[in-house]
């Protein structure tokens, strides 16, 4: 079992910045990769950032957001620079950890970014 921790959420005012924290505990001697993913209000969740082997970012990043890992820390950051209103979202922090018998997503309860125009 993974357990994932949120911080950094908050409001912000467009064209400023914030730094989302994950902190994961549990067995992560296993966890393969982990990311960020945004849901907004009537929307389906949508893959934000994924940091495994290689970095992944979603096209609507457009070179604003990082993603990091310290794996020291067991520790996830998204630095979130440039936003707009339209990133305005739960954020989920989410772990791919190889179990004995495949892969299994866990993911944390979310930490709300507001931007304000």
């Amino acid at each position: 079992q993974v357990a994932l921790v949120e911080s950094g959420g908050g409001l912000v005012q467009a064209g400023g910045s914030l730094r989302l924290s994950c902190a994961a505990s549990g067995g992560v001697g296993s966890i393969n990769g982990m990311g960020w993913y945004r849901q907004a209000p009537g929307k389906e969740r949508e893959l934000v950032a994924f940091i495994g082997g290689i970095r992944t970012y979603a096209n609507f990043v457009k070179g604003r957001f990082t993603i990091s890992r310290d794996n020291a820390k067991n520790t996830v950051y998204l630095q979130m620079n440039s936003l707009n209103s339209e990133d305005t979202a739960v954020y989920y922090c989410k772990a791919l950890r190889r179990e004995p018998w495949g892969n299994k997503d866990y993911w944390g309860q979310g930490t709300q970014v507001t931007v304000s125009s």
